[in-house]
């Protein structure tokens, strides 16, 4: 599953005796602080010392992840640079238990342990040393200094399970429901993390993350039917006269490249929408919305660059546009 945005493969690693394998694409938005948050009180030093070593666990998965996540970690405060890694650590091993179990049906029952472990992270009743993972234990800890909601926890969980029964969509429709569970709640906690619980703000923040889902969708159609699944809606693909079959070509047909460039305009829209958010955020929040929007549409320029041709060769964005943008940001040069 995709959720957050752009695929990358790297090794694997243990974690408190835990296998976590890294091989997706997620993401994230860099986290801002929250001027109020203050971290909850630990009873005794044994939990100090638990949540100490889950903290680093977490932390050591997350900068064991490839560079793009270290250039999305620069511009976050390092006051709440610990709960971006730990809200991470819990996107990243959800993600890889739906992606890296052997078969859907043991993705299903790891999700449903996950889950299992998630309910328990918030049930405050229920002792750190209790808690089935040191994810959990950070996560807590996260969870009860910014107050953040569990809806959106969960709603990933279940866009994770649903990769496992739905491989296509018939209507955009759909596929922005999917989208709804598999992307916006990341933006959602982001927005939380940083002090925003505003109904139009959560609004910029669905369509940019939105986006960015979709981005990555119409840049890997080849990847993705690889592994059995087809992101472009058949009613877009029966509009077009695009059939399943013409997926599998070695290079797109000319109905796929028009397809792709209907897509790709509609997807930048849905980034463009989303970038006033930046204008209602803390300024170093504003400089990576604008990072990971442009980045998005980037995406789609090198879509365009390749004729919409995305069988014969993955678009990508070159290092040095990365680069550029990265520099732009940092000076606040974007907008």
């Amino acid at each position: 599953m995709q959720a957050a945005c752009h695929l990358s493969k790297i090794s694997r690693h243990r974690i408190e005796g835990n296998r976590i394998s890294n091989s997706g694409d997620i993401l994230l938005p860099g986290i801002p602080t929250i001027r109020s948050a203050t971290a909850p009180a630990l009873p005794c030093p044994a939990e100090r010392a638990l949540l100490q070593q889950a903290e680093t666990a977490c932390r050591r998965l997350a900068k064991s992840h490839y560079e793009n996540f270290l250039v999305g970690t620069l511009f976050i405060p390092r006051a709440i640079r610990q709960d971006f890694f730990n809200l991470y650590a819990y996107c990243r091993t959800a993600d890889d238990l739906a992606d890296e179990s052997p078969s859907p049906e043991a993705a299903l029952t790891a999700l449903r342990q996950w889950r299992s472990g998630f309910l328990q992270c918030i049930d405050a009743e229920l002792p750190l040393a209790e808690l089935p993972h040191p994810i959990f234990v950070a996560l807590r800890h996260t969870i009860q200094r910014h107050r953040l909601p569990p809806q959106p926890f969960l709603d990933l969980l279940e866009a994770f399970e649903q990769d496992q029964t739905v491989t296509q969509y018939a209507t955009f429709d759909q596929l922005l429901e999917y989208c709804r569970r598999s992307a916006n709640p990341v933006g959602r906690l982001v927005l939380r993390l940083g002090g925003c619980d505003d109904p139009a703000l959560d609004a910029l923040s669905d369509r940019i993350c939105t986006g960015l889902q979709l981005a990555n969708f119409c840049q890997d159609v080849r990847r993705d039917r690889v592994l059995g699944r087809v992101y472009l809606p058949a009613e877009d693909r029966q509009r077009f006269g695009v059939a399943e079959s013409d997926l599998d070509a070695p290079r797109a047909g000319e109905p796929l490249k028009q397809l792709l460039r209907f897509e790709v305009e509609r997807t930048a829209d849905y980034l463009r929408g989303g970038l006033p958010l930046a204008d209602r955020v803390p300024r170093w929040l504003a400089r990576d919305i604008r990072l990971f929007a442009h980045g998005g549409l980037e995406t789609l320029r090198a879509i365009r660059r390749g004729d919409y041709d995305v069988l014969q060769r993955r678009p990508r964005v070159t290092r040095w546009r990365q680069v550029l943008l990265l520099g732009r940001a940092a000076v606040g040069r974007l907008s």
